[in-house]
Formats: C-alpha cells, sequence, structure tokens
C-alpha cells in the first residue's frame, strides 16, 4: 500500500484543529489505537504519527521514552514495525501527557 504524502497544509490544519479542540486532540488519539486494535497497523502508525507531530513532537516523546526521536520516527514509519514493549511505551506517554486513559471495550 503506497502512503500518500500529506501536504504541509494538512498537517498545519491537523496542528491547529488538535491544539484548540481537545475533543479532537482525544479523538485523534483514540483512533490510531482503534485503527491498531483492529489489525490496520499501517492506518494507525499513521494516525499516531499525526498526532505526535501536532503533539508533544518526536523530541520530547524521546526525552520521555528513552527510545532515540529517529528510532521512533522508524518504528511508526510506513516500513517500520514497532515491538509491543516500544509501542506500548509509547501509547503510554501520549496518553500521560493528553491527561487521558484510553480503555478497551467489546462492541457487539
Amino acid at each position: 500500500m503506497d502512503e500518500m504524502a500529506l501536504t504541509r497544509s494538512f498537517k498545519e490544519t491537523v496542528k491547529a484543529r488538535v491544539e484548540r479542540d481537545p475533543d479532537f486532540r482525544e479523538a485523534l488519539l483514540a483512533e490510531g489505537m482503534d485503527a491498531l486494535l483492529a489489525g490496520d497497523v499501517d492506518v494507525g502508525k499513521t494516525i499516531l504519527r499525526d498526532y505526535i507531530n501536532a503533539t508533544i513532537g518526536f523530541e520530547e516523546l524521546a526525552r520521555r521514552t528513552g527510545t532515540p526521536p529517529k528510532s521512533l520516527m522508524r518504528m511508526l514509519g510506513p516500513r517500520g514495525n514497532p515491538n509491543a514493549r516500544n509501542l506500548f511505551a509509547i501509547l503510554d506517554r501520549l496518553q500521560a501527557d493528553a491527561g487521558i486513559r484510553l480503555c478497551v471495550r467489546p462492541r457487539h
């Protein structure tokens, strides 16, 4: 699957919306988690990258996880394959930064 390059204006639009709308920020993180849990890893990683770029940034996330920023970017990149320990460390830090705790609920 080829990943379409996002325009700078799209990324700036997402960042501006994340900064002014806490509900959107929370929904974006939840959507990334939902995609991962549904097995759509590529979409989940893309959403998490967008979320990170619009919020904490890779440099700060690296400081908080103890993982180099380039490693984090590779893990969440199109060909990246983060292991569970790294992925959950990233998700833990993102939730802590957002001041929320996401939970899993069964859908019927």
